[in-house]
């Protein structure tokens, strides 16, 4: 069961680090409750534990495809990106929707590097949670050390 799993997120399931969505935790949340039973012997055979794993994996990649392939489907099932901050004030209505606080999204804003609201331009959640920026003097901020790739 470990060797299938491995090789399933190994090969199938590749995504680069800080992109994964609400859906992909889902994944792994059922794809380990399948796979704990399989191991656990509540299952018949491996073999009936690898094929719940793949039909729910592949199921998952159907999903992709089909929102990346279909922009109206893609409307539907994904987040679309929310302002937060437009020409330096507070867009309050979208911050409390999504409960983001003052405190919050200052401290967003300073690992973006910049220390005032009259700084930014827009700041903005992503569908993916991260918070980017544009800053009205057009210069680029730091990448957040989160965000941050390794050399090479």
């Amino acid at each position: 069961m470990y060797w299938f799993l491995f090789l399933l997120f190994r090969f199938v399931l590749r995504r680069d680090v800080g992109s994964i969505g609400i859906a992909d935790v889902l994944l792994l949340v059922l794809i380990a409750d399948a796979a704990q039973n399989a191991m656990a012997g509540s299952y018949e055979s491996i073999t009936e534990g690898c094929l719940l794993v793949a039909t729910i994996a592949g199921w998952n990649w159907l999903v992709d495809f089909a929102t990346w392939r279909f922009a109206s489907l893609r409307r539907v099932l994904e987040p679309q990106p929310l302002p937060l901050v437009r020409d330096g004030r507070l867009l309050r209505r979208n911050m409390r929707r999504e409960f983001i606080t003052v405190e919050e999204l200052m401290s967003q804003l300073r690992e973006h590097g910049l220390d005032s609201l009259e700084q930014v331009k827009a700041a903005t959640m992503e569908n993916d949670g991260q918070i980017s920026v544009i800053r009205r003097d057009g210069a680029s901020p730091p990448v957040p050390s989160a965000r941050k790739h390794p050399p090479g």
